[in-house]
């Protein structure tokens, strides 16, 4: 049992289900399937913003644009659906992922070819892509009456007893999983933030896996501006605002090394649940939004302190290792 707490995803699951079991003691439908689908539900656009922040992370970078442009991409398809109805949802979709992906490339293109640290890439993209918004729609929003029906009730329709919306984050979960299990790019995404030296002596291009991984984030984050802007059924230019930092939160809370090359899928599916049950719940036991902003942070830095001591510990364990493995040969010396 204790090796079983020390892992990771382990212990944050143990600690999300201690949470719904205190919020029911508070909330009594709290707990029942019905709402945990529904917590669920709400979280799978943070949970497929988290998965494209972590690829990158992974790579030992970072990207804020992420929603900025879900807010630029889901503001386009909208306005599209608006001016041309009968354009086929699926178009309208793979749109949503081609613009979303040219967004991450242009990230990813002055990160790999200028070098440029990526905080100060997507910080200023993340400005860029708000404006381009705000541009493209004159300011105005796009309203429910202006999407077609199709466009606006696909998320929404419930299949096996959850909404399409709840199985399109758990197939981008697959997805995912096994594109960094199982795929070179996922080897070279952990290489290259684990040891980007050594990731280049072993043949990889650290530049282009970055580039790629930004590619990724961005096509994720396209997809995931449709799914916002036909949930809610509105597009405006500050839509998901503040999610870049959710993002980044449900990764290191899912143990995700904002120094790269460590962490899981579902490590960071459980940090996006976990964000997800407390923004879910706080409301219903009468925590004010300021309170549960200051409680979020706290956990944010709680998780960053029990990772950095984490790496610390598995740095000593290795060179104790290491010590142990050499002290025989220079006996016999």
């Amino acid at each position: 049992m204790s090796r079983l707490l020390k892992k990771r995803e382990t212990l944050l699951f143990v600690i999300i289900a201690v949470m719904v079991a205190i919020f029911a003691t508070r909330a009594q439908d709290f707990a029942t399937p019905g709402n945990l689908a529904a917590i669920f539900n709400d979280t799978s656009i943070l949970i497929i913003l988290a998965l494209a922040q972590m690829t990158v992370i992974l790579t030992k970078s970072i990207d804020l644009s992420v929603a900025a442009n879900l807010a630029f991409t889901g503001m386009a398809i909208a306005m599209m659906n608006a001016a041309y109805p009968d354009l086929p949802l699926i178009v309208l979709i793979l749109a949503a992922i081609l613009i979303g992906a040219f967004l991450g490339a242009i990230n990813g293109f002055l990160v790999w070819a200028l070098e440029i640290p990526p905080i100060v890439v997507t910080l200023g993209t993340l400005t860029i892509y708000r404006g381009m918004a705000f541009v493209l729609s004159g300011g105005e929003w796009v309203n429910a009456h202006q999407m077609t029906p199709i466009f606006l009730n696909v998320p929404r329709t419930v299949i096996l007893g959850m909404p399409v919306l709840s199985w399109a984050a758990i197939i981008i979960v697959a997805i995912i999983y096994m594109l960094l299990k199982y795929t070179q790019f996922g080897r070279s995404t952990y290489a290259a933030g684990g040891n980007a030296t050594a990731a280049v002596y072993a043949g990889i291009d650290v530049g282009w896996t970055k580039f790629l991984a930004f590619v990724l984030s961005g096509a994720l984050a396209g997809l995931a501006s449709y799914l916002w802007v036909s949930r809610y059924a509105v597009a405006y230019v500050d839509i998901a605002s503040g999610f870049e930092l959710d993002s980044v939160a449900a990764c290191v809370i899912g143990g995700i090394s904002i120094a790269g090359g460590v962490g899981s899928v579902i490590g960071t599916v459980l940090g996006a649940l976990f964000l997800g049950v407390i923004k879910n719940a706080l409301p219903v036991i009468g925590i004010s939004p300021f309170t549960q902003m200051a409680i979020s942070g706290t956990v944010i830095i709680l998780a960053v302190v029990f990772n950095a001591r984490r790496e610390r510990n598995r740095g000593r364990i290795i060179l104790r290792d290491k010590a142990a493995a050499e002290s025989p040969a220079e006996v016999a010396a």
